[in-house]
């Protein structure tokens, strides 16, 4: 039964690949340039993400102390620079 069932999947992918083609290279060039878009957002997202958990954990550590908000103000200042 296993058989079957990857000699069903081989006969389809042969049938996908059989009506592939090679893109031209504007075609080639728009996909580059989706994927590198699709990395950049992923990538802002991931730092907007670690940015603001390292944000929590400043707020959360210097709480106690009057200089709280002088501390925050430094780290949002040297990561944007």
């Amino acid at each position: 039964m296993a058989t079957t069932t990857v000699g069903k999947w081989l006969q389809a992918a042969w049938r996908t690949l059989k009506l592939t083609r090679k893109s031209d290279r504007e075609e080639f060039f728009l996909y580059m340039k989706l994927v590198l878009i699709g990395f950049g957002i992923v990538g802002a997202i991931g730092f907007i993400i670690y940015y603001l958990a390292s944000v929590i954990e400043l707020i959360a550590g210097v709480a106690s102390t009057s200089t709280a908000s002088t501390a925050i103000l430094f780290h949002l200042l040297s990561s944007v620079l």
